[in-house]
């Protein structure tokens, strides 16, 4: 492989999307995962995209790129197809202020007891996250990246304070620049060279319902119940982790939600459930992103966050430019894990 080539691991919503940005470039990139695309958290993503900012968080000046990033992506990769539905929130789900409205019966016309007012952000999006994280791939194939399915990435290699390559159950690959992109993984393969990663495991919960189409316009979040549909009439429904352990218990779960969303909208009595799942989401101790290179350490470059799918298309295009150029992004500063660095 030639000296300058990239390796990303993990081709998640973040992975995928760096891929893209990094293929096509001059430079050859490889892209590696234990599975399939989409297959680990980004499944179970509710792919909410948007939403309030805080302006005191580190992370803002990226956060605010979102929805114009993905404008972007969309205008690049049409069958991208985002479902620009706009949000609804009430009852004290989200702090943040926003836009009021008074018209939530019309805006969605089956809610059993429409509040009086609620926050609607009318440019909230969402799509499907495998769908979106496997045409990335496919974009990036077709620039000339190669990816690797079914391999799993087991350590870094690295060799004078340099990591140089990755060493994988197909053999080992030499790389310029690795790139983690692996969620949870990622602290594992970093601990191995000596660098902490502050990452946990954040759990959560990803109900779908069969249900008739139509039933749900927007993206609706309350306390009790956060819900979209899809067009052919799945609705996604996340909820908290609460300990379940097998799969009596999220069943169970599961039955709950459903019940609550048949409480929620007209006709939902209807809805049957498809499936119930645990996204283990990496989640950085402070909830900021870790993007960029860990002190001490060259080659590597690490891009891990929580709200991976809001993000994805912002951190894929600073992030590619700032490995292809060597010329840092401002809007990712207050994301770099240097940040952890013992002073």
């Amino acid at each position: 492989m030639a000296e300058r080539s990239i390796v990303v691991v993990g081709a998640g919503i973040v992975g995928a999307s760096l891929a893209y940005h990094l293929s096509g470039q001059g430079r050859p990139v490889t892209l590696i995962d234990a599975g399939l695309p989409g297959s680990g958290v980004t499944r179970s993503s509710f792919a909410w995209i948007g939403r309030p900012v805080s302006s005191d968080r580190p992370s803002a000046p990226l956060r605010y790129l979102a929805l114009d990033e993905y404008r972007r992506l969309e205008a690049e990769l049409p069958g991208l197809a985002i479902r620009w539905t706009g949000s609804l929130v009430w009852d004290g789900f989200d702090d943040n202020p926003g836009p009021i409205t008074d018209e939530v019966g019309g805006l969605e016309p089956n809610l059993v007891d429409p509040p009086a007012e609620a926050t609607h952000h009318a440019g909230d999006a969402a799509f499907d996250p495998v769908a979106a994280a496997e045409l990335l791939v496919s974009a990036a194939r077709e620039r000339g990246a190669k990816v690797l399915v079914g391999t799993t990435v087991t350590a870094l290699e690295h060799q004078a304070g340099k990591v140089i390559g990755v060493r994988t159950t197909a053999g080992t690959i030499p790389a310029e620049t690795v790139v983690l992109a692996a969620g949870t993984g990622s602290v594992a393969l970093c601990a191995g060279v000596g660098i902490h990663l502050p990452v946990e495991p954040s759990p959560a919960i990803l109900v779908r319902l069969r249900a008739k189409p139509g039933l749900v316009r927007a993206i609706v979040a309350t306390p009790a119940l956060e819900a979209r549909q899809l067009d052919d009439g799945t609705v996604l429904a996340p909820t908290v982790y609460s300990g379940e352990t097998a799969q009596a218990a999220l069943r169970a779960t599961a039955q709950r939600v459903r019940d609550q969303f048949a409480a929620r909208f007209r006709g939902g009595g209807d809805a049957e459930i498809i499936s119930v799942e645990v996204g283990w989401r990496p989640m950085p101790v402070d909830d900021e992103p870790i993007i960029g290179g860990p002190a001490g350490t060259e080659g590597l470059y690490v891009a891990v966050m929580h709200s991976a799918i809001t993000l994805a298309a912002a951190v894929g295009r600073l992030a590619a430019s700032e490995i292809l150029t060597d010329r840092p992004a401002p809007e990712l500063e207050g994301c770099r894990p240097t940040r952890f660095d013992k002073s």
